[in-house]
């Protein structure tokens, strides 16, 4: 028996608002408001709390250390907590919102994960990513491959690599542009790598945005992870999709199982793709696309529908889980009706949740997880610390109310006390977690 169990990050007391992510539309569109932190760590928390509820598996991965000073004493500010913050703030008020950033909240970007049923030695593999193309998100892998390794510390069955090479020919961005295609979640699949630049084949390149996830990288995953290569597939990203906002392919595409819901405009290939899935796979593969006739893609990017999560019901049936936003988009509520509707389609149900906070600064609900497929012997060896039970739901909620701002400006980000209640919090949120000397400042 296996189980696919969403480890969702648990959005820390810094969320901010300060449009970082080039190529992010949400995120650049509220660049400089106010966030609500508290607001926002609620919501994800809700977020577990329903899929707890559908009887589904989750577990919570912590937050970065942030403010990260530590950061910006290496780069040559000195002196006193309230000094550095304001010689960062007029030297480089986006180099001191990068050290306040609270974007490991997006777990789809912390790693690529590989079920023991694909890879040759029976373990889970996880390769932290790198998250070479932004300066603020570079600074999560070392925490997050701690993280990782304090969570699935079994050797006999989780192998978590290091981060590949942080440099451009290897960038990579986790999750958020790896699929995998099953029977079922404890048979052999097909993994489905996406990028956005190949080093070897510059002719296809966007002219807005920048692309994120190299080929070089997936390909590098797949080796580590000692994937069968009949049983992998390599597919690019169509430029005009990333000049439209689509800077991660979970923004255009997602799967579950044998489903696979996607937008036309999302792959360069999409035809030969599907076949070369097909081709490996144990199963016919259930196709769902939404074209130009259907929405666009900027309405898609807007709406985040495919950033939803598609989730196997203990029952064996499936839900789409949907930001909000998909509801107020008259065109794309009325796909989604449809595919439900369609008594052919796999996916038997849709339901809503509220993420406003996260959507507001691009990440929408499937953004904010990690997917990992573990048999029951795995999970038992799962640092169940971090599993989400209603005593962990109480615990983090109080743990929130007690810390969090309710909410935060670019302005907020020089204040010392901030920065010095941000770590206490943090110091706290280790001892829920099980999680012991997480972070630099504790060691």
């Amino acid at each position: 028996m296996a189980h696919e169990v969403n480890f969702d990050g648990l959005i820390g007391p810094t969320h901010n608002y300060a449009g970082l992510s080039r190529g992010n539309v949400a995120s650049a569109s509220n660049a400089g408001g106010a966030s609500s932190p508290k607001q926002a760590a609620l919501q994800g928390l809700a977020k577990m709390r329903f899929m707890a509820g559908l009887g589904l598996k989750q577990g919570v991965l912590p937050p970065q250390q942030r403010p990260d000073l530590g950061v910006l004493r290496r780069l040559g500010f000195t002196g006193d907590d309230q000094k550095i913050l304001r010689d960062a703030e007029e030297a480089d008020p986006t180099l001191l919102a990068a050290v306040w950033s609270a974007s490991s909240m997006w777990a789809a970007n912390a790693a690529t994960v590989s079920p023991s049923a694909d890879t040759a030695d029976a373990k889970v593999h996880f390769t932290p990513a790198n998250l070479a193309s932004n300066f603020h998100r570079s600074l999560e892998p070392a925490t997050t491959t701690r993280a990782l390794r304090m969570i699935f510390a079994d050797e006999r069955r989780f192998t978590v690599h290091d981060p590949l090479p942080c440099q451009a020919r290897y960038s990579d961005e986790g999750a958020a542009n790896h699929m995998r295609f099953a029977p079922e979640h404890g048979k052999p699949g097909v993994e489905l790598f996406v990028y956005g630049i190949d080093g070897h084949d510059p002719t296809i390149t966007t002219r807005r945005f920048p692309t994120r996830q190299t080929r070089a990288a997936c390909e590098a995953i797949a080796r580590l992870h000692r994937l069968d290569p009949e049983r992998v597939v390599f597919a690019r990203q169509h430029p005009d999709a990333i000049d439209a906002g689509v800077f991660h392919n979970d923004v255009i595409a997602t799967s579950n199982a044998n489903v696979f819901l996607f937008h036309e405009q999302a792959f360069a290939t999409p035809r030969s793709m599907i076949t070369d899935v097909a081709g490996p796979l144990d199963c016919r593969p259930h196709p769902v696309e939404a074209r130009g006739v259907d929405f666009s893609i900027r309405e898609a990017v807007s709406s985040y529908i495919f950033n939803s999560q598609i989730v196997t019901m203990p029952d064996g049936s499936m839900t789409l889980v949907a930001p909000e936003e998909v509801r107020e988009h008259k065109r794309v509520h009325a796909f989604v009706d449809r595919v439900i509707d369609d008594p052919s389609n796999p996916i038997a149900r849709v339901e809503y949740i509220d993420v406003r906070e996260s959507m507001r600064n691009g990440g929408g609900p499937a953004c904010l997880r990690l997917r990992v497929v573990m048999t029951d012997e795995e999970l038992a060896a799962v640092n169940r610390s971090v599993l989400f039970t209603d005593d962990l739901d109480r615990r983090l909620t109080a743990w929130i109310e007690k810390h969090y701002p309710d909410t935060l400006t670019l302005k907020d980000l020089t204040d010392p006390r901030l920065a010095r209640n941000c770590l206490d919090a943090l110091d706290e949120l280790t001892g829920i977690l099980g999680l012991p000397d997480l972070y630099p400042f504790q060691r």
